[in-house]
């Protein structure tokens, strides 16, 4: 019987996902950007990629404080908001994978391998639970080849 408790459980917790999704919002004109990197640079690997944020705060995940977010690097996937998640992806907590990497301690650039040849980045940002904030606060997709 506790297999099928627990099956009901998950059925019915996928099913009000979107209901319990946490909407953060974002003050109107936060920004987040990229302070040392432009759309087309030539960059060598390892590549510093330093976050800006403006209009808002930096907090570590897990800390529940208005206009604050940690930041996110999306790597080599679709412009957030239009991928497989579609604009469903805005609602639910961002992945950690390869293409969403995570800076749940409050850090503010990070220094990553890229492969040559050419590299999507985008940043964004995320609430205590790693939620994009309302309305997202996330940067233009720029494209960097590594030599």
């Amino acid at each position: 019987m506790r297999p099928l408790f627990a099956l009901t459980l998950a059925a019915t917790l996928a099913a009000f996902a979107p209901a319990l999704a946490q909407e953060t919002p974002a003050p109107e004109g936060a920004e987040v950007y990229f302070v040392n990197l432009e759309d087309g640079a030539a960059v060598t690997s390892p590549v510093t990629v330093i976050f800006g944020l403006k209009g808002m705060g930096v907090a570590p995940a897990g800390t529940e404080k208005a206009a604050t977010g940690h930041h996110h690097l999306l790597v080599d996937r679709p412009p957030f908001g239009q991928g497989e998640g579609g604009a469903e992806e805005l609602s639910y907590g961002l992945p950690a994978d390869d293409h969403h990497r995570h800076f749940g301690g409050g850090q503010t650039q990070v220094t990553v391998d890229l492969a040559p040849g050419q590299h999507t980045l985008q940043l964004v940002l995320g609430d205590a639970n790693h939620v994009p904030h309302d309305p997202p606060v996330m940067s233009e997709v720029i494209t960097v080849t590594v030599k």
